[in-house]
């Protein structure tokens, strides 16, 4: 196993052609799932390659869906998620698999033509354990377009690599991700305890075998986000209580930029007692003009999310800005509030509820 001069590993080399596992957990994603396997069957590469979808228990016919899908092409495997967990899905989709390579993508992505070979090539350039690349979020509504936009700003999201990256390097996570199979076996599949964030904490156990996780900014995938403003906050939600579970887990192995919503929450929390107290009376003087200090980051943060909502990028309509002035601290919010739950109270059986009992339009 080579090292280069940081101490990182290689990752064990593949031999051209040896196929390619893709793994999906799919649930009540009828309006998605057609297009999402399309574009994994329609990957430009030369090796075989498979596709396992991990059904959860859907609502909406997207097992029956499913199962006309693997009804015409035998590349299509089916296995059952029955606790309609991602990673336990993953997983049961990993150890299914007959090949090297695991792409794992999502109901909601779709890839494009030379995603596999572009990310197998960049495999093998820098022997690195995990590949991705960029989430391209768009929408079809003006509530959806503007969620896109939100995660495609370094404001929505907190500047992650995959939302907007643009210089090729070692990375923190990655997003979906190409992994060698081999390093898997070795540090071990999708912790099961995780419910959200789980491709978080495997790219920290790759990192800490010694591992490189790569971004490469040349490697797009299309996402498309909930479609509605109960979903997101659902979905907000329950990811920001798994981060604080991940901090009362992990410590400062997390990066800074997820405090980021939590402390925009407690600043708000704070401004309103000591708008309350200054009303009421209860601090006057000098103190009330200290304490008043607290409004000076909730006006700059408002003003912030002004310019993105009213700058370019997005929708044109006026929609398209109102809903982006609404969802930026919707989404901000709803994540730090469930990040504050979270490291008090740990996540438990938290849950995404964002995806149970829903019809998805069809894309056109």
């Amino acid at each position: 196993m080579h090292l280069d001069d940081r101490g990182r590993k290689d990752a064990p080399a593949v031999a051209a052609g040896a196929g390619v596992t893709y793994v999906m957990p799919v649930l009540n994603e009828h309006g998605y799932l057609r297009r999402a396997v399309e574009t994994v069957l329609g990957q430009d590469v030369a090796a075989p390659t498979e596709l396992i979808l991990a059904l959860a228990p859907s609502t909406d016919g997207t097992s029956e869906l499913a199962a006309e899908l693997a009804a015409g092409d035998p590349r299509i495997v089916l296995v059952d998620n029955p606790e309609a967990d991602i990673p336990i899905g993953l997983n049961r989709a990993i150890r299914a698999g007959s090949y090297p390579t695991i792409v794992r993508v999502d109901a909601h992505s779709e890839l494009e033509p030379d995603y596999t070979r572009r990310a197998l090539a960049t495999l093998d350039r820098v022997r690195a354990a995990n590949v991705g690349g960029v989430m391209r979020a768009e929408g079809r509504t003006p509530f959806q377009r503007a969620v896109a936009r939100a995660y495609n700003s370094p404001v929505g999201l907190g500047g992650g690599a995959y939302h907007g990256g643009a210089e090729e390097g070692e990375a923190e996570s990655a997003y979906l991700g190409v992994l060698r199979r081999a390093v898997l076996d070795e540090v071990g599949l999708f912790d099961e305890t995780i419910r959200r964030g789980e491709d978080w904490e495997l790219n920290l156990r790759i990192r800490r075998a010694g591992y490189r996780v790569w971004f490469d900014p040349s490697l797009s995938v299309t996402y498309w986000p909930r479609e509605s403003w109960v979903r997101l906050i659902r979905q907000f939600s329950a990811t920001g209580r798994w981060r604080g579970e991940l901090v009362r887990r992990y410590g400062r192995g997390n990066s800074l930029r997820f405090f980021a919503p939590p402390a925009l929450v407690v600043t708000i929390a704070l401004g309103i007692v000591i708008g309350v107290l200054q009303v009421s009376g209860a601090l006057t003087g000098w103190w009330a003009v200290v304490a008043s200090g607290v409004y000076l980051p909730l006006i700059a943060y408002a003003v912030l999310v002004a310019v993105v909502a009213l700058g370019p990028g997005g929708g044109s309509g006026w929609r398209d800005k109102l809903w982006t002035a609404a969802v930026l601290p919707t989404m901000h919010l709803a994540w730090g509030w469930g990040f504050v739950i979270g490291v008090v109270r740990g996540a438990h059986d938290t849950v995404d509820t964002s995806r149970l009992g829903t019809r998805n339009t069809p894309l056109p």
